[in-house]
């Protein structure tokens, strides 16, 4: 089963061909898509797209560029949503130290109160690191994430991160910068990460695979990466999609959902 673990179908830049590129997907071979919503405005939209498509899922949670703007209420809202029964995960949450554009101390305590809800949930979390590798793993650690566990969505730090990472009960996600030639380090950890660990991805509309850098990316492009992954590891590009697959739908529980 050929999966987008992550993507962003409900980003402006499908307005004009949004049913196109769903359609595309599905005749790409993508079976199924974990759509991410991840502020006030991502969240009612993401939901919409699981309402007209029996075979996108969601994630909702509260974006770290966006922890300055959460309100009052808003966690509470999150939790109400997360009961519908395509919701599958809270995220994307995390870190991120690239973007000035929440204060550290906010974003740690916006990631906080998620992984606890999460927990009192019992829902998977999809994280979100950007150059707060440390941290990210100190928060999840302190807060005993590893009992929802999750995925470590576009993975971009060590294997030392990584092993962590593995240790906390999490699957390691890729995207299309492992189809790039100069991306040595994803590279490198992708063929380190357990087959039975391993999830691909598209993040589209961003991060877009070879051949396509530099284009809006979408989910039928998942196969890219899929190719990419499965030379790494030396196995036939089938069984890295089946593997794959698998590992989605264990990570989301999608198994115990209608498919």
């Amino acid at each position: 089963m050929l999966i987008d673990s992550h993507a962003h179908l409900d980003s402006h830049r499908f307005d004009n061909d949004r049913e196109d590129v769903i359609r595309r997907a599905r005749e790409a071979g993508v079976e199924l898509i974990v759509n991410i919503g991840f502020n006030r405005e991502t969240i009612p939209t993401t939901l919409e797209l699981t309402e007209r498509h029996s075979f996108i899922y969601a994630a909702i949670g509260w974006h770290p560029v966006d922890s300055i703007d959460m309100r009052e209420g808003d966690l509470e809202w999150i939790e109400s949503l997360a009961a519908r029964e395509k919701v599958v995960a809270i995220g994307e949450i995390g870190l991120d130290y690239h973007w000035d554009t929440s204060p550290k101390e906010v974003q740690h305590q916006v990631f906080r109160e998620q992984i606890r809800l999460a927990r009192r949930l019992g829902l998977p979390i999809v994280i979100h690191n950007r150059d707060a590798h440390e941290d990210v793993v100190r928060l999840l650690r302190e807060e005993r994430a590893e009992e929802v566990g999750g995925v470590m969505h576009c993975f971009s730090g060590s294997w030392e991160i990584a092993k962590m990472c593995l240790d906390m009960n999490f699957y390691i996600s890729f995207g299309g910068p492992v189809t790039f030639k100069n991306a040595r380090v994803p590279k490198e950890v992708l063929a380190k990460v357990p087959l039975d660990r391993l999830m691909i991805e598209t993040d589209c509309p961003y991060l877009t695979p070879e051949p396509y850098r530099g284009k809006r990316n979408e989910s039928a492009y998942v196969s890219y990466v899929a190719e990419a992954a499965a030379k790494i590891k030396g196995i036939d590009l089938q069984e890295l999609v089946k593997i794959t697959g698998q590992n989605t739908l264990n990570c989301f529980r999608i198994r115990d959902k209608s498919v």
